[in-house]
C-alpha cells in the first residue's frame, strides 16, 4: 500500500492500496476489492480484509458507497451496513468508521482535518471532478465541524496525462468553465485528440479551496500494469472486465 508521507498521523489511518498482495487469480491479480467485478465475491472480501489487516483496522469497519460519478456526498455518522448508498464522496467524525474508494484510473481523494476529527473520501472520474466533487467533499467536512484551512487533501494514483487521451469534444465541458484549463491538455499523436491531465486539474481545484495543504501522488494507474488496475488498459487489451484498487480513510477507535 502507498501512503503520503505528509499527511497527517495518528489516530488518521490512511493508505492507497495497490493490486498486489491479495487472493484474486486472472485479470483480477491479485488484490481486487471491488464487488462490482465478475471476480468471486469470496475473493473480493477476503481481499478487503487483507487491506484493512495491512491498516491494522477491522474488516467490518469498511464502508464503500455505490460510486455513480457524480458530486453526491453522503455524511455518515454511523456505520451504514449493508445499506447501499449512491454517491461518490462520504464525510464522517466517527471513530473507527473506514471511508473506502475504488478505483481503477479515476482519482481517490482522501480528506482530513485532524484538529476538528472530520475525514472524507472521493471518487473522481472526469465528470465527478468536473461537477465539483472535492469542493463538495470539502463543503461537507466543513458542514460537519471541520475548518478548510485545516483541511489536508491528498490525490492518489490515477491515469496519468502520459496515458489519458481524449477526443476533440473532451475538453469543451472544462474550456467553458475556465479557459485556464487549456493548461491541462496537450496535443495528443493522433491527430486532433489531446491528453488530459486529471491529477493536475484535481490540484489545480482543490488549490483554489485555500486548504492547509494538497498533496498528489503521481503514479500513472494506466501506464503500471504490475502494480494497478485500470479500466482504459483492460478496455485496450480487450480484457472484458477489470479490478478495482482500494484506497482508505479512518479515525482510529480509542
Amino acid at each position: 500500500m502507498i501512503e503520503v508521507d505528509a499527511f497527517p498521523g495518528e489516530p488518521i489511518r490512511h493508505a492507497f492500496h495497490t493490486r498486489q498482495g491479495g487472493v484474486s487469480g486472472g485479470i483480477y491479480q491479485s488484490l481486487n476489492c471491488g464487488f462490482g467485478s465478475a471476480d468471486r465475491a469470496d475473493d473480493v472480501a477476503a481481499n478487503r480484509a487483507r487491506a484493512m489487516a495491512a491498516m491494522d483496522l477491522p474488516a467490518n469497519t469498511l464502508f464503500t458507497c455505490h460510486q455513480i460519478h457524480s458530486r453526491e456526498v453522503a455524511t455518515l455518522d454511523r456505520h451504514p451496513g449493508d445499506a447501499r448508498i449512491k454517491a461518490d464522496a462520504m464525510v464522517t467524525r466517527m471513530p473507527g468508521l473506514a471511508l473506502g474508494i475504488l478505483t481503477a484510473d479515476c482519482a481517490p481523494l482522501l480528506f482530513v482535518d485532524p484538529a476538528a476529527g472530520v475525514i472524507g473520501a472521493a471518487h473522481a472520474g472526469w465528470r465527478g471532478a468536473l461537477a465539483g466533487v472535492a469542493e463538495a467533499t470539502v463543503a461537507a467536512m466543513i458542514a460537519s465541524g471541520a475548518r478548510g484551512d485545516q483541511i489536508h487533501a491528498a490525490i492518489g494514483p490515477c491515469i496519468g496525462p502520459a496515458s489519458y487521451e481524449v477526443g476533440p469534444e473532451f475538453p469543451g465541458p472544462f474550456l467553458a468553465q475556465d479557459h485556464s484549463n487549456t493548461m491541462f491538455f496537450v496535443p495528443a499523436a493522433r491527430a486532433g485528440h489531446f491528453m488530459f491531465d486529471l491529477g493536475g486539474y484535481l490540484k489545480t481545484r482543490l488549490g483554489m479551496l485555500n486548504l492547509a495543504a494538497v498533496h498528489r501522488l503521481t503514479h500513472d494507474t494506466c501506464g503500471d500494469p504490475d502494480q494497478f488496475f485500470s479500466y482504459r488498459r483492460a478496455v485496450i487489451h480487450g480484457e472484458g472486465d477489470y479490478g478495482r484498487a482500494l484506497s482508505v480513510i479512518a479515525l482510529a477507535a480509542a
